[in-house]
């Protein structure tokens, strides 16, 4: 899946769209990438000289991806389209259950993240998720997603 079907599924949009690729996906897991540019603005101020990729970045990167595996799988609407569906938001953060970084994942190397949908409860959403670089895992995540209706947003 490429950028431009990652936002019909997505409402986020570049500087803040942290999924470059989708590299696999079903109903109940997700594989994606993320290829820094450089040009960043969170990696411009974080560290100048000596580029990090900063966690809550890791955590966008894992709760995105979980958001698209919602959204082409899990939506109480058909064919969801962010540039036209209006009246429900998906794939809402709830919850972080907890995140561990593991080590400093820098931007010279593509990102993975793999996730994976733990449980559902209605609107609820529970995944798990690995950040790999390289192939050398990195992050450890778990996070609770939720679809709400316009509704519950106002």
């Amino acid at each position: 899946m490429n950028t431009e079907q990652i936002k019909q599924l997505l409402h986020h949009r570049e500087p803040y769209l942290m999924v470059s690729e989708v590299l696999s996906l079903n109903s109940n897991s997700i594989h994606t990438k993320k290829i820094h540019t450089g040009n960043e603005a969170h990696l411009k101020g974080h560290f100048p000289g000596a580029p990090v990729v900063p966690g809550a970045m890791l955590q966008e990167l894992c709760t995105q991806s979980a958001g698209i595996l919602i959204t082409r799988h899990h939506s109480p609407v058909d064919d969801y389209n962010s540039n036209t569906t209006k009246g429900y938001a998906l794939g809402v953060l709830n919850k972080v259950n907890f995140s561990k970084f593991l080590e400093i994942v820098k931007p010279d190397h593509p990102i993975e993240a793999k996730i994976k949908l733990e449980e559902k409860e209605g609107p609820l959403f529970k995944f798990s998720a690995k950040v790999l670089q390289q192939n050398k895992l990195k992050a450890k995540l778990s996070f609770n997603l939720v679809n709400a209706s316009d509704e519950i947003l106002s």
